[in-house]
Formats: structure tokens, C-alpha cells, sequence
């Protein structure tokens, strides 16, 4: 009986030893050292859409090209307008069909989506020198298009001076604007008023206060 033990316990060791072998290649396979033994073979690739900002150079982002008459990027529809984004070099990604590709820095990846402004031909500039030097007469809102008011202010001689007045304070902080919902057209790199709406879509936030 005595000289059995030291055969169960090697027995014993052994299968111990045998399971802990299992458990730590499971866990190697499955845990984060997998996932970056995974990574770090390419078995998978993200999409061009999913690269981070600091794996594309904003060229198209930062230098748009923009239109000279209306003065909004190039190609504007529905206030969006679409750029071009390159890949990073050496950067190896997917494009939306799903070919892979190892990018050297001069390839178009994918187009982002940027936010712009549609315009109608009416410039700002103008419209606010009209309004400070010809208010009175109307013509700032035959201008814009508000032909009723253009021609009541000048039957009235601007409402007294008081609605020339008012006009000027309007158009000169952007609040009055052609009637069509277009913009101004005001130079790309200049200061312009972004126009915020609340529908019954809106989504509300319920505010938490202290």
C-alpha cells in the first residue's frame, strides 16, 4: 500500500498538469493575445468608411474645393456635399465592394459626407448694402424676393424710417434671407449663421438638473 502513493500522485500531477496545458492554450486562443495574433496576421481588414480620422489625411476635409459662384463645395445637394478621403499610406482596407487594397497615400478610399448650405443667388453683401443705403425705398426686400414689402416700404418711404431700420438690424445678423429657405452667398472662410429648427421630429432631451 505504502509504495502505491507515489504512483497516484504522479498519476495525479500529471492529468493536473495536462488540464492547465488545456486551459492556458484556450485561453490563448480566445482572450486578447488571440485577438492580437489575429489582427496581426490580416485575417481581417476594416472597411474604408470604418478608418479612424487619424488613418486618412483630411485633404479633401480641411482643403475643399469650392464653387466661385456660390461659394459652397463643389458638387453641394440637399446641404451635403461629398469629399474625397484618402487612406494613410501603408494602410490596408477594404472598399464598399469589398476588394482589398494596400494604400499608398494616393488612392480615393471613400467620400464623406460634409454638411454645406444651398444657395440661390442672392448675396449677402449685397443685400446688406441695399438695405442700409436704399432700405427706404424697398429695394433690399425686392432684393430678396419680398416683392409686397419692397413696394410697401416704398409707398411708405421705409415705414416711417422705422422699418428700414428694422430691415437692416434683421438682414445684417442674418435672420431675414431670401424667402425660398436658400443662404447667402458669403465667402467659404468668413462667419455665417447656422440656422437651428424644431419640429414635431425633434428628437428632445429630457435636461437632468442637479
Amino acid at each position: 500500500m505504502a509504495a502505491a502513493w507515489p504512483s497516484s500522485l504522479s498519476a495525479l500531477e500529471a492529468v493536473t498538469v495536462r488540464l492547465l496545458g488545456v486551459l492556458w492554450l484556450v485561453s490563448v486562443t480566445t482572450g486578447p493575445w488571440g485577438a492580437v495574433a489575429t489582427s496581426a496576421g490580416g485575417v481581417a481588414s476594416l472597411k474604408c468608411e470604418d478608418l479612424k480620422v487619424g488613418q486618412y489625411p483630411l485633404v479633401g476635409v480641411a482643403d475643399p474645393k469650392v464653387n466661385e459662384a456660390t461659394q459652397e463645395s463643389v458638387n453641394c445637394t440637399n446641404h451635403t456635399a461629398r469629399v474625397s478621403c484618402f487612406p494613410a499610406p501603408n494602410i490596408t482596407s477594404k472598399y464598399s465592394s469589398g476588394n482589398e487594397t494596400h494604400f499608398t497615400g494616393n488612392e480615393v478610399g471613400f467620400f464623406k459626407p460634409m454638411s454645406c448650405q444651398n444657395i440661390n443667388g442672392c448675396s449677402y453683401k449685397v443685400a446688406v448694402a441695399s438695405s442700409l443705403f436704399l432700405g427706404w425705398l424697398g429695394v433690399d426686400r425686392f432684393y430678396l424676393g419680398y416683392r409686397v414689402l419692397g413696394l410697401l416700404k416704398f409707398c411708405t418711404v421705409g415705414f416711417c424710417g422705422i422699418g428700414s431700420l428694422i430691415d437692416f438690424i434683421l438682414i445684417s445678423v442674418q435672420i431675414v434671407g431670401p424667402p425660398d429657405g436658400s443662404s447667402y452667398i458669403i465667402d467659404y472662410y468668413e462667419a455665417r449663421l447656422t440656422r437651428l429648427s424644431i419640429i414635431n421630429e425633434t428628437f428632445r432631451k429630457t435636461q437632468l438638473y442637479p
